[in-house]
């Protein structure tokens, strides 16, 4: 098994999915970086028309301590503050897919509108080299639950590309495989850069 290829989670905000699945990952030795797409970090608010909202590069602890401040017993009660613990404690803050220079061999998204950022995004740059990277999205609900449930799929799809000594000839077959163990669709593109 490689552990050598680079991967990166991303989500909307760099907050629940993607930093569950970077958590998991990094534990399990992979190389990886976790990332958000959308224009701001969103998290919710005192109500549906109120979101939290922070620019990213906000750090993690910073955003804590002003979710405590607002409301300790709201931010507590729907696991907020207990999540942006976890995200303090694996690095600085939210990171945006689209400020990153990294190459990657695998970058994996948790929704299909996360999944078409990132190829508008790599579609709109012309590549510096030929460098081929595998997107792959698996639809995960933004929720504590579905967020854990996720970062094992990650791991596990993580684990089965690194067991190939041909990803590239490879990967239609393993993801097959993995789509049907999963019972999720999965959708693929490869990109240059």
């Amino acid at each position: 098994m490689s552990l050598d290829l680079r991967f990166a989670v991303s989500c909307s905000s760099n907050m629940n999915r993607s930093m569950e699945a970077h958590a998991m990952l990094q534990k399990k030795g992979f190389k990886v970086r976790s990332f958000g797409t959308g224009d701001k970090v969103k998290l919710p608010g005192p109500g549906p028309d109120k979101p939290n909202c922070y620019e990213f590069g906000t750090s993690y602890d910073f955003i804590y301590k002003d979710l405590l401040n607002k409301d300790k017993a709201l931010y507590t009660q729907n696991g907020l503050l207990h999540m942006l613990d976890r995200n303090r404690r694996i690095k600085d803050g939210p990171e945006r897919f689209q400020d990153c220079t990294d190459k990657f061999d695998i970058i994996l998204t948790c929704e299909e509108k996360v999944y078409d950022q990132v190829l508008e995004f790599l579609e709109c740059h012309i590549p510096e080299e030929n460098n081929p990277v595998h997107i792959i999205n698996i639809d995960i609900q933004d929720n504590h639950e579905e967020a854990t449930i996720g970062a094992f799929m990650i791991c596990e799809l993580a684990l089965l590309l690194s067991s190939s000594d041909d990803l590239d000839n490879d990967i239609d077959e393993l993801l097959h495989e993995f789509e049907n163990k999963c019972q999720r669709n999965i959708l693929h593109c490869v990109q240059f850069y």
